[in-house]
């Protein structure tokens, strides 16, 4: 995809990953929209990159991601470029009392609202790319986040399909597979030895200038290339009986 002069819609892009993906398409010379659920939140991000346009969104909520579209629709008709990050993550398990809830929460947030949206944002008549972040947990099961895993998987799947069905229409599907990084997914605290979202974000891009549709890094590049004998042994290694 071009680097620069797209206008760009990212979901959940006030926190991590995705303000750090808003902030580089800022300094690409890209417009960027970027939603959430939380005002404090987008108004936070505001505040650092004044460039940015925001809107609130609980993601969760088919009537605002109706709204979405149909605001963007109204006021942003040129959009060009969708970026699906948003995502949740709970460390249970599946015997906790509340796992079922939490459960359906993963799997609205992580997977019915990036399908909902794509279908609805492909009526742009000037689309020209989705981008879907996946995780290297797509490829991995990491038992203390088994809906994650789960969801992850799926939207993984979803992606090749969507690149296939939309060739065609020159729309160009990519897919960004982060691994752990120092964010507050999953809770504040888990992830602070991981690498920055900076250098996560800083290597995506040099893999988007060399036109490259699946973007990794770190742990995410080692599975996403494993073979099956490979990922045995490093699901042994993350779920120790």
């Amino acid at each position: 995809m071009n680097l620069s002069g797209n206008k760009i819609l990212i979901t959940g892009g006030a926190t991590g990953i995705g303000l750090g993906l808003a902030e580089r398409f800022l300094l690409e010379n890209n417009t960027v929209i970027i939603c959430g659920r939380r005002e404090d939140k987008l108004n936070e991000a505001k505040a650092r990159f004044p460039a940015l346009m925001t809107k609130v969104c609980d993601l969760a909520a088919e009537t605002d991601r109706t709204e979405l579209y149909e605001w963007v629709s109204a006021h942003h008709p040129d959009l060009n470029v969708l970026v699906n990050n948003a995502g949740i993550q709970n460390w249970m398990s599946v015997g906790d009392e509340n796992f079922y809830p939490k459960a359906t929460a993963e799997i609205t947030t992580n997977i019915v609202a990036p399908l909902h949206l794509t279908n609805l944002f492909l009526q742009l008549s000037g689309l020209t790319a989705i981008i879907n972040v996946t995780s290297g947990l797509a490829f991995l099961a990491f038992s203390k986040v088994p809906v994650y895993c789960a969801t992850k998987s799926f939207l993984h799947s979803f992606t090749l399909s969507l690149r296939h069905l939309l060739q065609d229409k020159n729309i160009e599907v990519i897919e960004m597979i982060p691994p752990a990084l120092n964010t507050d997914l999953g809770g504040k605290g888990l992830h602070d030895s991981a690498p920055p979202v900076a250098d996560f974000v800083k290597a995506v891009f040099l893999q988007l200038q060399e036109g490259k549709n699946e973007l990794t890094f770190g742990f995410s590049d080692t599975v996403s290339k494993a073979t099956p004998e490979e990922i045995k042994v490093i699901f042994n290694r993350m779920n120790p009986s």
